[in-house]
């Protein structure tokens, strides 16, 4: 699905992170031409070899860009800041926008001087305001209010006015939560909490969640990256289900004890002990613990629709949570687990 190149490369951002590496092994799988970014003293795949080019450069360095964007024809930024936690530090602030947002309109300059044709940004579903209870599409009015949203959003905005300015044929994919092997992040806090025991069985309270099985985002992306339809648009990227979260829950309880949980934690209860651990993280100046900001994101909806990248790309989902378990369970990755 990737785009014929001839004698130029593809060029992936955060090639050695969850996304990026099962996208630097499918295209691997098609042989393409690839050169990665990375940072000095980066640690890389061995299973790379010599057939990925190490490119080393920064996001925060401007000029550190350009040569690594010299004879690329189609890039794909996957490299960020993933810390999305709604009170954040200035310190945090400063860096979801530095990394996230002016790291990408470097990489757009770089790009642009470069004469690269395409450039695919994997953005989040963060970079849109929240849609409370109902599920969103690409035209939800709302803007984001955390500040991983903001720079995302700030960034796509980016992609689309440098992609006019460079003729390049840009595109913004809004991920949802991706799940897969090797997946960290707040899915694997909840399997390993889960595991060790300490993890409490959460109520039933009729929330919507959207995700994304890895695979499919890759998918995504190189739809995106093939098709002229997709220049300046902005696709939400769904596995095409909803979860609530106890149904997450269960479905990992089940995975690692061969059981059902019979009870739950009432909401009520997980509430008082959330405003416990906010008066404490208040005392003691940082957020500790099961605050409410943890809650929330546990509990809330985050309900979004993949509706239009599959009319328009003929994108459709291959995984949903449910097949996918296992492999997560397991937490390793495989090139041979892309094969769709």
């Amino acid at each position: 699905m990737y785009v014929d190149n001839g004698e130029k490369s593809l060029l992936v951002t955060g090639g050695t992170g969850f996304i990026g590496r099962h996208l630097v092994a499918a295209l691997l799988e098609q042989n393409a031409k690839l050169r990665v970014l990375v940072r000095r003293g980066s640690s890389v795949p061995p299973t790379w070899g010599r057939r990925v080019r190490l490119c080393y450069g920064d996001l925060e360095d401007p000029e550190s860009l350009i040569p690594v964007c010299q004879g690329v024809d189609s890039l794909f930024h996957a490299a960020g800041f993933a810390h999305a936690w709604s009170k954040s530090s200035p310190q945090m602030v400063d860096s979801h926008w530095r990394v996230n947002a002016l790291g990408t309109r470097h990489l757009l300059e770089a790009a642009g001087r470069n004469g690269v044709r395409h450039f695919v940004f994997l953005s989040s579903v963060k970079a849109m305001g929240e849609g409370g209870e109902r599920c969103i599409d690409e035209d939800w009015p709302l803007l984001p209010q955390t500040p991983y949203g903001k720079a995302k959003r700030a960034a796509e905005q980016w992609v689309i006015e440098m992609g006019q300015q460079y003729g390049m044929q840009v595109v913004n994919l809004r991920l949802a939560m991706v799940y897969g092997p090797g997946v960290g992040g707040n899915l694997q806090r909840m399997v390993n909490g889960i595991r060790a025991g300490w993890f409490p069985p959460l109520p039933e309270v009729g929330n919507r969640r959207s995700m994304v099985h890895v695979v499919d985002v890759v998918q995504a992306a190189l739809l995106a990256v093939a098709n002229p339809v997709a220049n300046q648009r902005t696709y939400i990227i769904t596995d095409g289900q909803t979860y609530t979260s106890r149904e997450v829950y269960d479905l990992i309880y089940h995975g690692v004890k061969a059981k059902q949980h019979a009870w739950a934690v009432p909401f009520g209860v997980l509430r008082m002990i959330a405003g416990i651990a906010d008066i404490a993280g208040w005392l003691r100046g940082k957020p500790i613990g099961f605050d409410s900001a943890t809650l929330n994101k546990l509990l809330d909806w985050a309900c979004y629709r993949s509706d239009k990248i599959q009319r328009e790309l003929g994108y459709r989902p291959s995984r949903t949570l449910v097949d996918s378990l296992a492999e997560i369970l397991r937490g390793d990755f495989s090139a041979g687990e892309l094969k769709g």
